[in-house]
């Protein structure tokens, strides 16, 4: 059993070596927080990096899929970026593509957005009388993508396309 053979490890360490893994495992854990957090600063956004949990974006992206993501306060968001968002009263982001745009003569940005894969538009999706996502909405912006696993003739083939 898994557990019992990692409580003799521990058992048979001095009180050094047991401090020495605490330290070890605390300053990866912290290593590790720490390059998330400089990489929401860079990026801009609070999730610098996503997994696509759906096949509304195929074939351009699968399930399993990484997108790195930017968000950047002055870059207008543009037809036809793929953008990651929140909907008011879900907890998982959403990445499809910006579909239209709507820009009222006071500079107001909104825009509709659609899966590639989904027969209509997303406002459907959206809150209930919300028919255009603002930018408020946005988690971060598609800058580039890694797929693993792409069979190319019973080849697998691996892919990071990085376009900052």
């Amino acid at each position: 059993m898994l557990s019992l053979d990692f409580l003799d490890d521990v058992r048979r360490m001095n009180k050094r070596q047991l401090y020495y893994q605490v330290l070890n495992f605390g300053m990866i854990v912290s290593s590790a927080l720490m390059i998330w957090k400089g990489l929401m600063v860079i990026t801009g956004s609070e999730s610098p990096i996503v997994v696509v949990l759906s096949g509304s974006m195929e074939p351009a992206f699968h399930r399993g899929d990484l997108l790195f993501l930017t968000n950047r306060v002055e870059d207008p968001i543009r037809v036809g970026e793929i953008v990651v968002f929140r909907i008011e009263g879900r907890e998982i982001p959403i990445v499809h593509r910006v579909l239209k745009i709507h820009e009222k003569q006071n500079g107001h940005i909104k825009f509709l957005t659609k899966g590639d894969n989904n027969a209509v538009d997303d406002r459907g999706l959206y809150k209930q009388g919300q028919h255009w996502l603002e930018k408020k909405d946005v988690v971060g912006r598609a800058r580039g993508f890694y797929q693993e696993n792409r069979s190319v003739k019973d080849r697998n083939y691996s892919f990071l396309i990085l376009g900052l």
